[in-house]
This record gives structure tokens, sequence and C-alpha cells, in this order.
């Protein structure tokens, strides 16, 4: 018997390597790839598959919801987070969206393969860096403070998070509210309360901000 994989990347280069290295595998068969939120979620009730590998990063989609959206159609898929997002920032909220690993497009392919393999064994996948670095966390009753000029953002919310994001490439208030559903006076303020969080002291230094996250 072989496992069916849905691979959703933006990117069809990576998505073909991808593929390859998994048909290495005499377990698995990928069934299908999608390049955005509404061709996997078709992808997803037609072909049902075992394991969904999602890149976060799907152009000004969001693959946090990605997640709780296939896992609200079918529960039983397992999702393997494979992106170029550092994993310190988001790990955790993919695996709190439902996902069962987390790993990052930097690794190398042989621990792709065990990512997947760990995945399907009900287990769940970390980086031995990002276990170590949870585990820390877990014994201490308040994270230590880091020099890392990103840190604040794991205070945000899985929504701020996302506006911030949706900020980082260049979107005004308008069009995140348009894009998210959600009223103006809404985006305003979620936006005050991570200028409040993040520390910064006016819009235009919390723009600045996203626009180099999304750029590190």
């Amino acid at each position: 018997m072989k496992y069916s994989v849905l691979i959703i990347d933006d990117h069809p280069l990576f998505s073909r390597g991808l593929s390859q290295l998994i048909e290495t595998q005499i377990s698995y068969k990928v069934t299908g790839i999608a390049k955005n939120h509404d061709e996997a979620i078709k992808m997803i009730n037609e072909l049902s598959p075992d394991l969904a590998i999602v890149d976060l990063n799907l152009g000004q989609e969001d693959g946090l919801e990605l997640i709780k959206d296939i896992l609200s159609i079918k529960p039983q898929t397992k999702v393997l987070v494979l992106s170029m997002h550092d994993e310190r920032y988001y790990a955790e909220r993919a695996l709190k969206a439902g996902a069962k690993g987390y790993i990052m497009k930097e690794e190398a392919e042989s621990n792709v393969s065990t990512a997947i393999n760990t995945v399907m064994n009900g287990q769940i996948y970390l980086s031995e860096n990002e276990k170590k670095r949870q585990e820390e966390l877990t014994k201490t009753q308040s994270p230590k403070k880091d020099k890392e000029p990103f840190d604040l953002i794991s205070t945000l919310s899985d929504r701020q998070l996302q506006i911030f994001t949706l900020i980082g490439k260049g979107l005004g208030t308008v069009e995140i509210a348009d894009k998210l559903g959600l009223s103006i006076k809404t985006i305003d303020t979620h936006k005050e309360n991570m200028k409040n969080k993040l520390h910064c002291e006016s819009s235009a230094e919390l723009r600045k901000m996203a626009i180099e996250w999304a750029s590190h």
C-alpha cells in the first residue's frame, strides 16, 4: 500500500523536485500538486490524501488558515509544513493549527524524508534545535530575553501575525480589511495592539518592521 501525498506550494520547480524526492520512497505516491488555497481545498476533497505537505508562504494567502481548513474537511489527513519561514516563529503556531510536523526548506533531503516518515508514523516532527528551544521555554516561567530583533513577534496572535505579514508585503489597511473580510476599524485595532506589543511608536515604524520581517 502506498500513502498518497498532496504538495501545496506556489513554486513549480520546488514542487517538482519535492515530488521526485518523495517518489524515490516506495511507500509514497504524489497524487496532486496545488499552488494556492482554492486548488488545495479542491484536491483535498477530490483526492483525500494521506499526507498534505504545506508551504506557509502562498503569495498573499495564509498557510496557517489553510492547515485549519484542510483538517476541517479531512481530519484524517496528516499535515507536514515545509516552509522557508523561520521555525522559531512558526513551528509552534503550525502545530497549534493542527500540523504534525514542521521542517524548513533549507534542511537536507534526508531530513525531509525523515520528517515525512515520522509524521506518517503518528509522531510529531521538529528539528533538534526547535525541540530544544521548546523544552527550554517550558522549563522557564518567563522566556529569557534574546537579542534577536524579531523576538517580540512571537507575542502576536495568529491573526495579528497574518496582518503583520500582509503589511510587510505592502498592503494597506483597506486592502487587508478587504482581503480578510474584516472591517477597517478591526484592522486598525489590531495594528494598535501590534504597536504596543512590538514597542513601535508609530504606524510608519510598524510598517518598517513588517517590511524588514518579510524580507529577512
